[in-house]
This record gives C-alpha cells, sequence and structure tokens, in this order.
C-alpha cells in the first residue's frame, strides 16, 4: 500500500467485538461500538494513511482500532481502563506497530505526540460525561491537530455544529467555531452499541484553523463574554453587557444592542471581546467571574 492509498472498507472483516469477561463501566461511561457498517463509515470518514500520525482515544475492545491499525504504519491509543488496555494487543493483527497508554485523555500531553510534518488525526468514540473539556483540552493544542474525528450525542454535535439564528446555537457553538471548522458526518442509532446508550449519537469532524477567520485580542476575555451573554441568553445584549459595552460602542460595532446572543456571528463576539479589551478597565474581573466557564463541562447545556 503506498503512501496515497487509504483505507478499503470492503477490507473490513474483523470481528466484532468480544464482550465476555468485560462488563462495561458506567464510570467511564463505556458504551462498545460493534456495528460493522457504522465502523466502516467512521474509518472511510477519517480516511486514515500510511504514515498519519494517529491517535484514538478511548479504544475500548477495539472495533475501530483494528481497521486504523491496518490502514496505518502505527497507532497510539488512550485508554483509562486498565483491563481493557491489558487485553487490547491480544485482539490486534499487529500489535508491534500498536503504542497503548495507560491514562487519563484530560490529562494527557499530546503535544508529545507531535511530529516534524505530521501533525496529529486525532479518533475516538468519546465518553459522554467527559466529551466538552477533552474537546477544549484538545483544541489548545491548535495546529499541532490537523482534524478530529469523534462520536457524541448527536443534541451535543448539533450545538457545536449549530449556525446563528439557531435554537441550537449557544456558547459551545461560538468557542468550537471561534478554533475550529465543525463538519456533521452522520447519526448513529443506540442500537451501534453495547450496552445501547438511550440517546441517539452522531460522528462529526473538527478541523482545527490554522490562522483563525478571526483573531479575538485576548482569547480567556472572549471565552468568559461569551459565557456571561449565554447564561443569560433570553436577555438582550444591551442588559448583559451593559457597563461594558454602551450605545455608542453598540453602534460602532453595528451591532444591534436590542438582539440576543443567538443572532450574533463568530465575528460580532469577537468584535465585542476587542472592544470590551480596549474600552473596559478591570478585564481581569469579567474574566475571573466566568472563571472561565467557556471551558466547563457545564457549556454542554449552553
Amino acid at each position: 500500500m503506498s503512501e496515497t492509498e487509504t483505507f478499503d472498507s470492503d477490507a473490513l472483516l474483523f470481528a466484532e467485538p468480544e464482550l465476555k469477561g468485560h462488563k462495561a463501566r458506567k464510570r467511564f461511561g463505556q458504551n462498545f461500538l460493534h456495528d460493522q457498517r457504522v465502523i466502516g463509515r467512521i474509518v472511510q470518514a477519517v480516511a486514515p494513511r500510511l504514515g498519519d500520525n494517529l491517535v484514538e482515544i478511548g479504544p475500548g475492545m477495539g472495533a475501530l482500532t483494528a481497521p486504523l491499525l491496518a490502514a496505518s504504519e502505527h497507532l497510539t491509543v488512550l485508554e483509562l481502563d486498565r483491563d481493557l488496555a491489558a487485553t487490547l494487543p491480544a485482539r490486534m493483527g499487529h500489535p508491534q506497530h500498536l503504542t497503548i497508554v495507560e491514562g487519563d485523555a484530560l490529562r494527557f500531553d499530546f503535544a508529545q505526540m507531535e511530529k516534524l510534518d505530521k501533525p496529529l488525526r486525532v479518533v475516538g468514540n468519546l465518553p459522554y460525561n467527559i466529551s466538552t473539556p477533552l474537546l477544549f483540552h484538545l483544541i489548545r493544542y491548535g495546529a499541532a491537530v490537523k482534524d478530529m474525528h469523534f462520536m457524541l450525542q448527536k443534541e451535543v454535535v448539533d450545538r457545536i455544529v449549530a449556525e446563528p439564528k439557531n435554537k441550537d446555537f449557544g456558547r459551545l457553538s461560538v468557542m468550537i467555531q471561534y478554533y475550529c471548522k465543525p463538519t456533521f458526518l452522520f447519526e448513529v442509532p443506540p442500537g451501534a452499541f453495547n450496552p445501547p446508550p438511550k440517546v441517539t449519537s452522531a460522528v462529526f469532524r473538527l478541523e482545527p484553523y490554522a490562522v483563525k477567520p478571526v483573531q479575538a485580542r485576548n482569547e480567556k476575555l472572549l471565552a468568559a463574554l461569551v459565557s456571561q451573554v449565554f447564561n443569560q441568553r433570553r436577555k438582550t445584549l444591551r442588559n448583559t453587557l451593559k457597563g461594558q459595552v454602551d450605545e455608542a460602542g453598540f453602534a460602532e460595532l453595528g451591532i444591534n444592542p436590542m438582539a440576543r446572543p443567538e443572532t450574533l456571528s463568530i465575528s460580532d463576539f469577537v468584535a465585542l471581546a476587542d472592544y470590551v479589551d480596549i474600552n473596559v478597565k478591570d478585564i481581569q474581573a469579567i474574566v475571573d467571574v466566568s472563571n472561565d466557564m467557556a471551558f466547563d463541562k457545564s457549556m454542554d447545556n449552553q
């Protein structure tokens, strides 16, 4: 296989993950993917190539691991469950090309995985209970990550990809889209997992910007301002930004003070944050109040 060749889904002949001897652990958010069609579609979306710097988060029983490993020279996996990590090599066709890191992806330094001219490609069926903080942990690595393909609850993916003036558009939409280009790929029914979750899932792609379409002067302030207005999303900007942006400021920026946050674009939020950064003396107080909540798990619901 040449370095330009990608995975052939017709070759997806490995067996479904065997669950005997391992009970899915709720504290790890384990739901094991077993549907071969879904697995094939995910691998096709990732399109792994020889030489890719590929990392899988939460390999579980190895349903995705096997085809990813077959299509690449090497695969690194991060697994929190020690029992699963210990038995994974025996389930793989070429375990010598597999590096297993036992540990928490939220605490892992992905910078150590970066290679010259080979940015990271990250894949995972993420535990839903840590999905948002993990996304932002990865986004912090910026251009060191080429792309990410993840599976999450569909309702969260809907928020990530939502556009302004959509009911799903919120804090998560703004902050993810500031750093990345998101793409909704396809839905995954509960029956594709063992045990089946109570919700429909979805697969999506994130491509971090090497150069952001808009650049905020102070990204912590941007996160704080976005958090502030969406915590009171039913109120107008005039009310939520009182004392920070006055009527003259709204006029200068061309933003309607009677608008609500879900109607603004990413550029509008950056313009507001930059205005506050320039014109408000105690911006640290704004950041401290938010407590950097734009990177908090609670963003799932906003």
